[in-house]
């Protein structure tokens, strides 16, 4: 379900679009489900933003359904009786819960079935339980539930009832739909609540049950920002634990930002104060320093990050060397045992095996060869205002530093360009290429100047 405002959030944005750990929430809870369906069977049923909704979440392949007004979740699942109808058995998650493990899912699924019950809610005991609604049970030691009862209808007895209906369910369909009509809008908001269809089904005799999850930080929903952002913590360290796990190191890990979707090779080491975000993809045996963001980036092995360094869908060949304070961004292809040194700005390039730029260098739009050295200082100038034109440094070139190469130019193979040249032409293979003014020197001239200032004024 995924058709909430978040009135509480503040926000323009729907509910289920703000982020944790680098995602949506509603696409944490559809990887949850899709480990279980396919995504073919899962259903998003959406109403506020529905388009946004919808373009945010298309590309994992689920469907959605329409809620175009908000009458509450029983009617979500009313007006999702259409598609539903054909399975024997539909699992209702909450858009807005992103720690859901899809275990617990399977879990609901299976005690569904086994119980062979009209309605299976997913339950937790909580210390503080206070908000939630609590479920009443028909004895002490029964899994069969009597009734959901809200926070402000429960009687003083009640409210030490620990246990709290999650929002989590399954049910058996046909039931389900012969009976979800009656539900009634006698509340405050006038809307359809799912939780009322255990009363319902408790009328009609038919079966309602519990199970219990042993984890119940997973059915947290994200109600305020401060709600979020302390799921925002959970999702980053649960993160965190799974690369130890497999191999990597990280430091202090409570300073870093690696982001739910991030894979990290073994005996990589990560610094503090590193963020890894989006699909971020590490080999095994770098170290990342403290200090970069690495965004949507490939890195190969054994690659070294250096402090500060920034990556935005760049691509790093193994034993390749970035940074300090390197700027990568899109379309950067580093290669084999490549170095892209301190204030070295590159977009759209590919730098050959072993090839270097060290220092204050900007290039764009470029093919450069392998072995080739780039001068500090020196700038592709790959924009007249209009067009991007396209620079290309052919293998074993030497660039000089403070040198200007204006594109589209071509330094061929082997090729000399000397320091603070400005090239507007081709340069042939093995060539020497010197494009500045020729040096004056007037002796004197310096002594004179300063005579003339220093006189006094008539």
């Amino acid at each position: 379900m995924a058709a909430g405002k978040g009135t509480r959030l503040k926000s323009k944005n729907p509910k289920v679009l703000h982020e944790v750990g680098g995602k949506p929430l509603l696409a944490h809870v559809i990887a949850a489900a899709t480990k279980i369906v396919p995504a073919s069977d899962v259903f998003a049923i959406i109403g506020h933003e529905a388009d946004r909704v919808r373009k945010a979440v298309q590309h994992l392949g689920v469907n959605f359904v329409l809620q175009s007004e908000p009458r509450g979740t029983g009617h979500a699942l009313m007006v999702a009786r259409e598609a539903l109808v054909p399975y024997d058995h539909v699992i209702v998650l909450s858009g807005d819960a992103p720690l859901i493990m899809p275990e617990t899912i399977q879990q609901l699924r299976d005690f569904h079935l086994q119980k062979k019950a009209a309605m299976t809610l997913l339950s937790a005991e909580l210390v503080n339980p206070t908000g939630y609604g609590r479920v009443i049970h028909q004895g002490a030691k029964s899994d069969e539930v009597r009734a959901i009862v809200e926070e402000k209808s429960a009687s003083p007895a009640q409210k030490k009832i620990r246990e709290i209906n999650s929002g989590f369910y399954a049910f058996a369909v046909k039931p389900l739909f012969q009976h979800i009509n009656d539900l009634k809008t006698d509340n405050a908001h006038r809307e359809y609540y799912l939780t009322d269809m255990a009363g319902v089904f408790n009328k009609a005799k038919a079966r309602v049950v519990s199970t219990k999850t042993s984890r119940p930080s997973e059915i947290l929903g994200s109600n305020t920002r401060a709600e979020m952002m302390e799921i925002d913590g959970l999702v980053r360290m649960a993160k965190c634990q799974q690369l130890m796990t497999g191999g990597a190191s990280i430091f202090f890990p409570q300073t870093c930002v690696v982001d739910a979707d991030v894979e990290v090779g073994a005996d990589t080491v990560i610094e503090p104060f590193v963020q890894l975000l989006g699909r971020t993809r590490i080999g095994s045996d770098c170290r990342i320093r403290s200090y970069s963001v690495i965004s949507n980036s490939e890195i190969g092995d054994g690659v070294t990050v250096r402090p500060g360094s920034i990556m935005d869908e760049a691509r790093v060949a193994n034993g390749a060397i970035i940074g300090p304070y390197s700027h990568l961004r899109p379309g950067s292809d580093i290669g084999e045992g490549a170095h892209v040194g301190n204030f070295v700005e590159t977009k759209k390039i590919r730098l050959g095996k072993g090839s270097k730029a060290n220092h204050l260098t900007y290039l764009g739009d470029a093919e450069i060869g392998a072995g080739v050295n780039v001068g500090a200082g020196t700038i592709t100038c790959n924009y007249d205002g209009v067009r991007k034109h396209k620079t290309v440094i052919e293998d074993g070139v030497f660039v000089g530093s403070d040198s200007t190469l204006v594109a589209p130019v071509k330094i061929g193979k082997g090729a000399y360009v000397g320091a603070a040249s400005c090239i507007t032409n081709d340069v042939p293979e093995d060539a020497l290429a010197i494009g500045r003014a020729r040096q004056t020197v007037k002796k004197g001239w310096a002594r004179a100047k300063r005579k003339a200032m220093t006189a006094p004024k008539k």
